[in-house]
C-alpha cells in the first residue's frame, strides 16, 4: 500500500478515535448539566407547593377566625333575645340569627374543603420532596461516575493525541499543508476512504482522473465534501501491498 494511502488511513482512524474520546469527555459534564436541571426544577416545585400550602394554610384559618366571630355573633344575638321589648324586635333578631347561622354554614363548608386541600397539598409536597431526594441522588452518582471515569479517559486522549503527532510528522511536507488545512476545518470528519468509485464520506461518483490520482498517490479532495480522499487497503495497486 502506499504510503500516503497507508498513512491516511491510520491518521483516519487516530482521528475517528480521538473525536470519540473527546466526545465521551463532553457527554458527562452533559449529563452532570441535565441531572443539575432536573434538582433545579424538582426544588422549584416543591418550593410553588410549599409556598401554595402556606397561602392555603392562612385562607384557612382567616375563615376559621371568620366562623369563631360569627358563631360568637349568633351568642349575642341570642342572649338579647329575652331582652326584646317588642314582638317587632324580637323577629328582627330572629331574621339576623337566621341569617348568620346560614352564612356560619357555608363557611363552615367552606373551612371543611380549605382543610382538606391542605391535606391534598401536604400529601403532593411528600411527593415532590421524594422526587427531590431521587433527583439529588441521581446527581450525585452522575457525578461520581463521570469523575472515575475523567481521568482515564483524559490519559486515553493524551495517548491518542500522541499517536496522532507521530503519525503526522511523518507526512511528507507538501503533502503535510493540504492534511493540515482539512484537518483544521473539518477535524474527524477531514478523510474518507473511497467506497467502490465514490467518496466514502458523501458517496459523490468520483472521475476516472481522480481514481488515477488516488493510484499515483496523488492529494485529491471530494469536490462535494471536501474531504481528503484516500485508497482503502484492498485497492492498493498489487506493488504497493
Amino acid at each position: 500500500m502506499s504510503f500516503t494511502a497507508a498513512a491516511l488511513l491510520e491518521l483516519h482512524r487516530l482521528h475517528q478515535q480521538l473525536g470519540d474520546l473527546r466526545d465521551r469527555l463532553e457527554r458527562g459534564p452533559k449529563q452532570i448539566r441535565a441531572r443539575q436541571a432536573n434538582v433545579a426544577q424538582s426544588e422549584d416545585k416543591l418550593a410553588k407547593a410549599q409556598a401554595e400550602t402556606k397561602a392555603a394554610r392562612i385562607a384557612s384559618d382567616q375563615k376559621q377566625l371568620q366562623l369563631k366571630t360569627g358563631e360568637a355573633k349568633i351568642v349575642d344575638l341570642k342572649s338579647k333575645l329575652n331582652a326584646c321589648g317588642t314582638n317587632r324586635e324580637y323577629q328582627a333578631l330572629k331574621d339576623q340569627i337566621a341569617a348568620s347561622e346560614m352564612a356560619n354554614s357555608v363557611l363552615s363548608d367552606e373551612v371543611l374543603e380549605s382543610m382538606e386541600k391542605i391535606d391534598q397539598l401536604k400529601a403532593g409536597i411528600g411527593e415532590l420532596e421524594q422526587l427531590l431526594s431521587r433527583t439529588r441522588a441521581d446527581l450525585q452518582t452522575t457525578q461520581q461516575a463521570v469523575q472515575a471515569q475523567e481521568e482515564s479517559l483524559l490519559a486515553e486522549v493524551r495517548r491518542v493525541e500522541g499517536n496522532l503527532q507521530q503519525a503526522e510528522a511523518a507526512l511528507p511536507k507538501d503533502f503535510k499543508d493540504a492534511y493540515d488545512r482539512v484537518v483544521r476545518s473539518k477535524g474527524r470528519d477531514s478523510m474518507a476512504p473511497i467506497d467502490g468509485e465514490s467518496c466514502g464520506g458523501c458517496f459523490q461518483q468520483l472521475t476516472p482522473n481522480m481514481i488515477n490520482d488516488l493510484m499515483l498517490s496523488r492529494v485529491v479532495f471530494c469536490k462535494v465534501c471536501g474531504r481528503l480522499l484516500y485508497l482503502p487497503e484492498n485497492r492498493a495497486p498489487a506493488s504497493e501491498r
